[in-house]
């Protein structure tokens, strides 16, 4: 039986040998025994190599967080790395992030500040995004107001206890939301369906104007800020910034704000509470505080929730109202609240947490576009990695009709967020992150090669964690599940199960055996 293949991942004794030579120092010893009289050295095949590589994540309990005494050793007197970021991105990668420097940290790895940038540099950047913030949040009240003289739904009108509804059954935004909910009641579980919120002016439109600079290829997601003239992903975000400023899209904004409206706040007052431990500050806000934001935003009839709630509610509707601007195409979509939440907790100040927001935005937006090629390029690579590892349960897969891997749809959608507790979370995300950043520095394959030679950095780390996830459930899939809803009710049981080192560690493996087949 095909197993997935791990470095040890038990906690080891001082006196041990590093994991890293763990199978070398196995073989070798096996190798003295069976012929003593032998004198050649031990020279393991490319292979043997590859899977002997000591993982970042192996003996995480050995390692400290990154801290912030470390922090501020890796930078010169004008604020600057000292060596670009590799070794930051090194130690996040491996060590992960002590939670009281998370706020300095976050807005280097998810792209808000350049690696080399100076503290000067960052003091003008951050000038400069507040006062765009501050203009998204005019904009957003302008359309509040525009909505109110246009008779459409305002937030006072709202009915919290209904979501999206259409005036038109034979609209193409009824049409899709029958297919989809009809879809849903299918399979038990929440999809597409109950996630996003349909712009029935970009129905016939999105695929056509985005696909031909958007293609499913891995590749074609490289989040470099300088990529070469053949880099769709570029071609991408160039679409997309010349379609803010379109007439047609501003249009399009204007009709669909009093939905977003509706939908974020519907959400913003549902998230779950595990924030609160992770921020104290904003855990303590007074009642006062808290009633002021709520009001601000337009929020009212929320005295039942804690002044926490309300105050990180309120928080939530500015930042996804400024963003449903920012992106219009993408607009607001059921599940970002779940994205933006931890970085709320973690970013105490709107546009700070707004732009590292946007920043995550930039790859997580391909799972809330419409015609879902985001999602289903990702689940086509789960689908891969499984079928390249281990053909057994492929082929178990297959039988059951569940080789697309649709089952793992929500793990992908919102990140692992609803599979992992809140701590959890941020440790994954910010391993994922790295990852993302040493992309766009252009610290690739050679030169991770020459730190210990640790898995090079890959954009789709996530995905690898995910089919790490289903490999360490193989048994229980193959011997014990015969359709996929019976696959879909073991995924939904994991929550609150997982290791999240030891499923970096899993999928530390499978990066550095199969990145280059994938």
């Amino acid at each position: 039986m095909k197993a997935l293949m791990r470095t040890s991942t038990a906690t080891t004794a001082p006196g041990s040998p590093p994991a890293a030579s763990w199978i070398r120092s196995l073989v070798v010893s096996h190798s003295s025994l069976s012929s003593p009289s032998s004198a050649s050295p031990f020279s393991p095949s490319p292979l043997s190599r590859r899977r002997s590589i000591k993982s970042p994540w192996a003996r995480r309990k050995r390692k400290k967080a990154l801290s912030r005494r470390r922090w501020y050793s890796l930078f010169t007197l004008d604020g600057r790395f000292r060596d670009g970021g590799v070794k930051f991105l090194k130690k996040v990668r491996s060590r992960g992030i002590d939670p009281s420097i998370r706020a300095e940290v976050w807005p280097f790895l998810l792209g808000v500040y350049d690696l080399n940038s100076s503290e000067a540099d960052r003091n003008a950047i951050r000038t400069k995004k507040r006062k765009e913030y501050q203009k998204l949040r005019r904009r957003c009240k302008h359309l509040l107001h525009q909505i109110s003289g246009n008779t459409l739904l305002s937030i006072d009108e709202v009915n919290m206890e209904e979501g999206p509804t259409t005036s038109d059954p034979g609209s193409p935004f009824s049409q899709d939301l029958s297919r989809r909910h009809s879809f849903a009641n299918e399979h038990p579980y929440p999809r597409r369906s109950e996630i996003i919120i349909v712009d029935p002016n970009l129905t016939d439109s999105e695929s056509s104007d985005s696909d031909s600079s958007y293609e499913t290829g891995p590749e074609n997601l490289d989040a470099s800020p300088e990529p070469g003239p053949d880099s769709h992903a570029f071609k991408f975000r160039r679409s997309l910034s010349v379609k803010r400023d379109d007439p047609a899209l501003e249009s399009t904004c204007s009709e669909n704000f009093a939905t977003w409206q509706r939908i974020i706040r519907l959400d913003a007052v549902r998230v779950h509470q595990e924030w609160v431990l992770y921020s104290p500050s904003q855990a303590a806000v007074s009642a006062e505080l808290a009633a002021q934001r709520a009001e601000s935003v337009g929020l009212k009839d929320y005295e039942h929730l804690e002044p926490c709630m309300m105050y990180h509610a309120a928080r939530l509707v500015a930042i996804l109202e400024a963003y449903a601007v920012y992106d219009p195409e993408i607009g607001y979509c059921q599940g970002m609240s779940d994205l933006l939440s931890p970085i709320a907790a973690v970013m105490e100040e709107d546009y700070q947490a707004f732009w590292c927001f946007a920043g995550f935005m930039k790859k997580a937006r391909h799972n809330f576009r419409l015609d879902e090629l985001g999602i289903k390029r990702q689940l086509n690579i789960v689908s891969r990695i499984i079928k390249r590892k281990d053909s057994q349960l492929y082929r178990h897969l297959e039988k059951l009709k569940a080789e697309d891997c649709f089952f793992v749809y929500r793990m992908v959608l919102v990140l692992f967020r609803r599979e992992l507790t809140f701590d959890q979370t941020l440790c994954l995300w910010e391993v994922m992150w790295a990852d993302q950043a040493a992309i766009r520095a252009g610290i690739g394959q050679s030169v991770w090669g020459r730190i210990r030679m640790q898995a090079p950095p890959t954009d789709d780390l996530l995905l690898y964690a995910i089919a790490a996830c289903i490999l360490q459930k193989r048994k229980q899939i193959v011997h014990n599940h015969s359709s996929m809803d019976e696959i879909m009710r073991e995924c939904n049981s994991m929550a609150g199960q997982l290791d999240v080192w030891r499923l970096l560690d899993d999928a530390h493996n499978l990066v550095m055996n199969l990145h280059d087949k994938i």
